[in-house]
C-alpha cells in the first residue's frame, strides 16, 4: 500500500461503526485528540498514545515532541520498530506530500520492511502541532494491513489540535 498512513484519511467519511474512545494526549498538557477503536485497545503512553489492531496486523501510535526533540523522538520510533524485530529497508524510502488533516499537514516516510511474519509496510510520520511536533509509527503486515484501512482513515480524520 503506498502513502498508508495519510492514503487512509481519504478512505473514509462515515464515523465509526464500533465503540471507539478519543484520548486527548498528553493528559497533562493536552496537544491533539483521536479517536481510536476500543478492540485496539488504546492508551495513553508517556509521549503520546498507542494502539494495535485486535488481531496484531497493524501497530499505531502517535508521540508528542518538541520541534527540538523530534530528531530524538524518531530515534526512539525506529528502535521500538528494531526492537520489536521490524527490518526497514532504506532503499525502498518514499517520501509523501503534505496532507492537511483537521488544519494538521502531515507528511511521512514510507518504507517497506520486514518482521517475524514476514513483509511489512512501516511509515514515520510528522505534523506540526502549534509549539510541538507529532510523530506517527505505522507498522502493518501487507498480507493483512488492507483489512484495517477503513478504521485507519477513520482515526486519522478524528486527529485534531487540541482546543
Amino acid at each position: 500500500m503506498k502513502k498508508l498512513l495519510i492514503a487512509s484519511v481519504f478512505a473514509i467519511s462515515m464515523p465509526f461503526a464500533a465503540s471507539a474512545a478519543e484520548l486527548i494526549f498528553p493528559s497533562d498538557a493536552p496537544v491533539a485528540s483521536i479517536t481510536i477503536p476500543d478492540s485496539w485497545g488504546p492508551k495513553e503512553t508517556e509521549t503520546g498514545v498507542d494502539a494495535t489492531s485486535e488481531d496484531g496486523a497493524v501497530y499505531f501510535s502517535i508521540d508528542v515532541a518538541d520541534a527540538a526533540s523530534s530528531d530524538k523522538t524518531t530515534e526512539i520510533a525506529i528502535d521500538f520498530l528494531t526492537k520489536n524485530g521490524v527490518k526497514i529497508d532504506p532503499q525502498s524510502l518514499k517520501e509523501s506530500g503534505e496532507t492537511d488533516v483537521n488544519g494538521l499537514k502531515i507528511s511521512s516516510l514510507d518504507y517497506e520492511g520486514t518482521d517475524e511474519s514476514g513483509p511489512v509496510d512501516v511509515s514515520i510520520g510528522f505534523a506540526a502541532a502549534g509549539e510541538k511536533v507529532l510523530i506517527f509509527t505505522y507498522w502493518g503486515s501487507k498480507d493483512t494491513q488492507a483489512e484495517h484501512q477503513k478504521e485507519l482513515g477513520e482515526m486519522l480524520a478524528s486527529l485534531k489540535p487540541a482546543s
